[in-house]
């Protein structure tokens, strides 16, 4: 399978990486508007230069390819969704932003033979597979609580916090409203509250609403779970410092002011971990009260003599497991959601189930 990558950063860099050893991809088209594109190891990739915002250049790149994955900041795939739809080939994105995630899903109503699955990384991603499946295993659902933090392993400022993804999706999740059930109905919540703490492995966090982690799961199980909602783990003190510079200094609506303020002034790090919890608690057919989780502390590595920090390769995991079941044939035509996918099949992964298996 043929393979176009756009946006050759961090992420996508790091997909193309993980595609290396995974017998399904052929060769890969790594694409960037950047022509200092480091390929070192990566034998099956080749840069394309191209820019988004050029239709003719997107038109061409797409139809040369099998499948396009949007490496891209979310703010460019629907302009790449659409060039998708219109040369009818598949695709795949790691969107946290609920406004395009609609776009696609309704560019995939008219698919009969692409495959268009948005939000496939991290959280969203492999949150939701976890999330669904534990969900579905149970008769009736009290709850399904979803928690993700990418974190440094060491922080020293006030922020308790470095960089270690995409400045821009980083700062739109905190900026938008979410979704979340509440008594089975759909609820909308604000950036920023629900704060929570959560103690894992004796390290306390602190857990609040954001906006993109619960996918479609909110479409897929109204009326079926009571409580289900997604919030992002920081450490203790970092949500009041956001909540003043982007709610009382009122600077949500300067998101890109914000971005390049971060991008500037916040360090990157490569020295981080993720840590991944969902809870569900319910009962079994005939059963009594049940509380089923999947907790997980993951770290960097180096894959390809490359060296991977925990939340491109979490991210890029959860792509890539999906891509896998895609070249399998187990993901259908049209719009195919997170929470539809088996945690088995998942597992069942070469990368799925080396990054989020036991």
């Amino acid at each position: 399978m043929k393979i176009g990558i756009i946006g050759a950063g961090k992420v996508g860099g790091t997909i193309a990486t993980l595609l290396e050893s995974c017998k399904f991809c052929k060769n890969v088209a790594l694409a960037d508007t950047r022509s200092n594109i480091d390929l070192k190891g990566l034998k099956k990739a080749r840069f394309v230069p191209l820019d988004v915002k050029k239709p003719a250049q997107l038109a061409a790149f797409v139809q040369g390819v099998e499948v396009v994955v949007s490496a891209a900041p979310y703010f460019l795939n629907k302009s790449i969704a659409a060039a998708c739809a219109v040369a009818e080939v598949s695709y795949f994105d790691l969107t946290e932003d609920v406004e395009t995630t609609g776009y696609v899903q309704e560019l995939a109503a008219k698919a009969t033979r692409a495959t268009f699955m948005p939000q496939c990384g991290l959280a969203p991603g492999a949150i939701n597979i976890v999330g669904g499946s534990l969900a579905s295993s149970l008769e009736v659902v009290r709850n399904c609580e979803m928690r993700v933090g990418a974190l440094p392993l060491n922080a020293s400022n006030q922020m308790k916090y470095y960089l270690s993804w995409s400045t821009a999706g980083l700062i739109n999740e905190y900026c938008q409203v979410g979704q979340a059930l509440h008594g089975g109905r759909l609820v909308t919540t604000m950036p920023l509250d629900g704060v929570e703490r959560i103690t894992i492995d004796g390290t306390e966090y602190e857990a609040f609403n954001t906006s993109g982690g619960v996918a479609t799961m909110c479409q897929t199980f109204a009326g079926k779970v009571g409580d289900l909602n997604y919030k992002t783990m920081r450490y203790p003190g970092h949500r009041d410092l956001m909540k003043f510079l982007l709610q009382d200094l009122n600077l949500a609506p300067r998101q890109e002011l914000v971005t390049q303020i971060f991008d500037q002034e916040v360090p990157l790090t490569e020295s981080d971990v993720v840590v991944f919890y969902v809870s569900v608690v319910g009962t079994e057919k005939g059963g009594g009260l049940k509380q089923r989780s999947f907790i997980k502390k993951m770290h960097g590595d180096t894959i390809q003599g490359r060296k991977l920090n925990a939340i491109q390769l979490t991210t890029a995991a959860g792509i890539t497991g999906v891509l896998e079941l895609f070249a399998k044939g187990k993901l259908g035509p049209g719009f195919v959601k997170q929470e539809s996918v088996s945690l088995k099949d998942f597992l069942g992964t070469k990368w799925g189930g080396k990054v989020y298996g036991d």
